[in-house]
């Protein structure tokens, strides 16, 4: 039988293949020719044509910031007002026609009086390169300060509150010479040392009472400006422990007349009706005697005061409030203040070198008050204040006199005023609270 033959040659593996050529290379081709396309393209784009200039592609710059001009610098000059000095005299210094001083005063006046500026505040001045000034800065006081801008010409006035940052702070102190050296070795000034005193003056003479070993507390602000110590507050609470005999003392501001004043735990007043002293430091030179050798007439006889001697214009406060019955040269007693109190007392300032602004008959003063100022005049071996105490007409010893407590806080306000001291009596006994943590930490 014939075989017939199908187009197809055995393989090497046996299978039948074709004696036609493969395609495979047909397809590569197919494969391969659009990409050379695609590359030859790529190439005419890129190589540049004779003649022609090649194609830069460039990226724009960044838009320049606008230029701005520097603000002028402004200049501050500062002045310490000297006595006696006026506006009048200070402002052209800096440029300021009389004029210009006058309409300055008169559109500031209703705000305030620039005729009053008082000497050693400080006045500020800030002024441009050009010559202008842009405001200028007054200090009223310790808390205020005025502020004058101008505007074209015309001027704005404020009064602003000075930005003080205000810390409650606690103050130990034990007595080993006297009340400001204490205060002073504690990091703080005399101010504290003094309004000391002045709270616990109508118990404690500051001049032959205080003992080596006495203590005292104090709860207090204390004003802070840009980080720095700028002064005190009010005293809050005070604790002063004199000869074994402790004192407390707790601030209270009336909500209604919004008057302050200092009571103890039970709402009495710390005040009595007089201060034991006029002067708040000072040494007694000679005491209430009724009988004592004159140091200029060499005589004996009885001397009804008290001795204080203080250098020359040492300031003296007068010892209670009252109104001013005398006030002038009186033969031996040289310058010499009366004034009369309530519930009979007088009280006399005597050998004076002068005295303070508006103290005349009739005026009216306040307790702690300066009334005049330490002298020699009269009959007098040196500066000293010879201060006298007569109650019903009759002198009494001003160190042995025992006054009566002022008036006691108001009841209505009774007990507002224990809710508050509790607070200001946890903080004064702040020592007490730490050590009491301390222990109760130890034993665990």
């Amino acid at each position: 039988m014939e075989r017939m033959d199908l187009g197809h040659k055995i393989g090497r593996n046996g299978r039948f293949s074709s004696g036609r050529k493969p395609r495979r290379r047909k397809r590569a081709l197919f494969i391969i020719l659009p990409f050379i396309a695609v590359i030859a393209a790529l190439i005419i784009l890129i190589i540049p044509r004779p003649g022609a200039e090649p194609e830069v592609r460039r990226i724009p710059a960044a838009p320049k910031p606008p230029v701005i001009s520097p603000a002028p610098t402004v200049r501050t000059h500062k002045e310490i007002i000297s006595r006696g000095s006026s506006l009048a005299e200070i402002l052209p210094k800096y440029g300021f026609l009389p004029k210009e001083v006058h309409e300055l005063k008169e559109q500031v006046k209703p705000v305030y009086d620039l005729g009053r500026i008082r000497a050693g505040r400080e006045i500020r001045l800030l002024t441009t390169p050009g010559g202008g000034w842009t405001s200028l800065e007054y200090d009223i006081d310790e808390n205020r300060f005025l502020v004058v801008r101008n505007e074209s010409g015309r001027f704005r006035a404020e009064i602003k509150e000075v930005p003080f940052e205000v810390r409650t702070v606690f103050l130990w102190a034990r007595i080993e010479d006297n009340p400001i050296a204490a205060v002073n070795k504690a990091g703080e000034e005399d101010f504290l040392a003094l309004e000391l005193s002045d709270i616990f003056g109508s118990d404690i003479d500051f001049y032959t009472d205080i003992r080596e070993g006495d203590t005292f507390r104090i709860v207090y602000e204390k004003k802070f400006l840009n980080g720095r110590s700028a002064g005190y507050g009010n005293i809050l609470a005070a604790e002063f422990t004199n000869q074994g005999k402790t004192t407390q003392a707790f601030r209270f501001t009336y909500p209604d007349t919004r008057k302050s004043d200092f009571f103890d735990p039970v709402g009495n007043s710390v005040r009595k009706e007089l201060l034991k002293s006029p002067m708040k430091f000072a040494r007694i030179s000679s005491r209430f005697s009724s009988s004592r050798l004159h140091p200029i007439r060499k005589i004996y006889r009885p001397h009804n005061g008290v001795d204080y001697a203080a250098p020359l214009g040492s300031p003296v406060q007068a010892t209670g409030d009252g109104t001013v019955t005398q006030a002038g040269w009186n033969g031996a007693s040289g310058r010499m203040i009366k004034i009369r109190h309530k519930n009979a007392y007088e009280t006399m300032y005597l050998h004076l070198s002068g005295f303070a602004a508006g103290i005349r008959v009739g005026a009216k003063v306040d307790a702690k008050q300066v009334i005049g100022y330490v002298g020699s005049s009269g009959e007098s071996t040196g500066p000293h204040l010879d201060y006298r105490i007569a109650y019903h007409g009759k002198y009494v010893n001003p160190n042995g006199w025992k006054f009566q407590p002022a008036e006691p806080l108001r009841k209505e306000f009774l007990e507002t005023f224990k809710m508050e001291m509790e607070k200001l009596k946890f903080a004064l006994d702040a020592p007490k609270h730490c050590l009491a943590a301390c222990l109760a930490v130890s034993l665990f």
